[in-house]
């Protein structure tokens, strides 16, 4: 099935809407799936419409929930997210924030009772679109092991950086930390297919699998192996034990449509460069121009706008199977 934008829009939005949301939070939720297609990650855009309406419909997801903006000290905002979708609530901590960050310098946004944030690289692509070098952690349901270990205890946990350029698209780094994003293994399942890449996940008894149904009841693969258990400690610590969240190990899935919310946290970083360095424009370009000018490199985030350019303006393609989930949860 292939969808102009506009189409696209109105079919996310109409589906939202069915499962309660206001027409504001169902416009934050259906913009940021819709980017992440546009920027050629299915895996966090409209695959994730019949799961978000599927918990909105059992209560498992709150859609009429309204984000509470708390600052306990001048540069701190916590968002108490009340079991609603993040991306309101994250928009919600930022909006506060970059004033903030404006003022002081440095700000730091901690949201709590969240859910899936999508691709946390948008979030800082925002964030140094405003002219702020952004950090972003997530924690999400337990999905890898500790190293060495045989439960699984941490989720994915993506991180994200983002860095404003003076006469360019920001740098926006963005990955998980496993090996690959969970959801790429929900998609391969989706479509019918009954092999993945060796090395992406463990199965049960925590040996190696090409199986996505056994992947999915096992473990997923740290990326750098013990290193990337290690990072995922750090972002469970920053995204849940700092915000006052449920760890990995006590959150419930994104894709299952009962149980209680994942209630998960999410946490953000905004540093206002030129107020550390003046000259940080002239030291940024001297980097880049180091890194541009070898062959074969190009900085992270650039395919990213380049593809989100180009499908702008081209029908974007969703599978018939999914297409018609959309139109079911719409109606």
């Amino acid at each position: 099935m292939l969808l102009t934008y506009e189409k696209m829009r109105e079919l996310g939005l109409a589906a939202f809407r069915a499962a309660g949301a206001d027409a504001t939070t169902a416009a934050c939720v259906t913009d940021a799936l819709l980017l992440a297609e546009l920027d050629g990650m299915p895996s966090h855009g409209y695959s994730r419409i019949p799961f978000y309406v599927a918990q909105a419909k059992t209560g498992k997801v709150n859609a009429q929930a309204h984000p509470v903006v708390t600052h306990p000290l001048p540069a701190l905002t916590v968002v108490d997210a009340a079991c609603g979708y993040a991306f309101p609530a994250i928009q919600a901590g930022l909006d506060a924030a970059i004033p903030l960050a404006e003022r002081y310098g440095i700000a730091y946004v901690g949201v709590r009772n969240s859910h899936h944030c999508g691709m946390l690289g948008h979030y800082v692509e925002a964030i140094a679109q405003k002219g702020f070098i952004g950090m972003a952690f997530s924690n999400s349901p337990a999905a890898m092991a500790p190293w060495g270990g045989n439960k699984a205890s941490f989720g994915t946990n993506p991180i994200a950086f983002g860095c404003p350029q003076a006469d360019s698209d920001p740098i926006v780094v963005d990955m998980s930390l496993s090996k690959v994003a969970r959801g790429k293994i929900m998609n391969a399942k989706q479509r019918g297919e009954t092999s993945i890449p060796e090395g992406w996940a463990l199965d049960s008894d925590g040996k190696p699998t090409t199986d996505p149904e056994k992947a999915l009841k096992g473990t997923m693969v740290p990326l750098g192996d013990a290193k990337g258990a290690a990072l995922a400690l750090m972002v469970e610590i920053l995204s849940a034990s700092l915000t006052g969240s449920h760890h990995a190990f006590e959150a419930s899935s994104f894709f299952e449509a009962e149980g209680p919310s994942p209630a998960i946290g999410q946490s953000f970083l905004l540093i206002k460069p030129l107020a550390i360095n003046p000259d940080f424009p002239a030291y940024l370009e001297k980097l880049i121009h180091h890194i541009t000018d070898q062959p074969n490199t190009r900085i992270p985030g650039a395919r990213r706008f380049a593809l989100r350019a180009q499908r702008r303006t081209q029908e974007i393609e969703l599978p018939d199977a999914l297409y018609e989930k959309i139109v079911a949860c719409a109606n």
